[in-house]
């Protein structure tokens, strides 16, 4: 298990793009933490290292963006997702293994993510900005 702290959404950004550069192309990120804890931040940063040029946004109405980069990075989101009908009606399971998926929520889903997922939980610090991530499954 690793701690990093970021003192700004850039650093938290920065972070996701050094995780990027150990992804080998199907990896599940799992993402843990409350609202406006940085989980899309990261996604940007992480999507940027692998080499995605497209604005990364919260896919909370959509449930899936889809982009484009070294890699195909599917980003979901699960905040609405409540019950194993809600989570087979988004295709998940579809997408396993065809690219990185980053999974925000990833709460609501716990009992259907992969065992190898990279888990990292985003909690508040000592300020506004600073965010605490605990990853566990991957090496930075």
């Amino acid at each position: 298990m690793i701690r990093i702290t970021t003192e700004s959404a850039e650093e938290t950004e920065l972070l996701g793009e050094r995780l990027a550069a150990r992804l080998r192309g199907t990896e599940v990120i799992a993402l843990f933490g409350g609202l406006g804890m940085g989980k899309t931040a990261f996604t940007r940063g992480l999507a940027r290292g692998l080499g995605v040029t497209d604005g990364v946004s919260s896919p909370t109405f959509a449930l899936v963006n889809e982009y484009r980069g070294r890699f195909p990075v599917f980003h979901f989101d699960m905040y609405r997702v409540l019950s194993w009908d809600d989570l087979y009606s988004t295709g998940f399971f579809d997408y396993l293994d065809t690219g990185v998926l980053v999974i925000e929520w990833s709460e609501n889903i716990e009992g259907a993510l992969p065992d190898n997922a990279v888990r990292i939980t985003i909690t508040r610090g000592a300020h506004d900005e600073q965010r605490i991530f605990t990853i566990e499954g991957a090496q930075l």
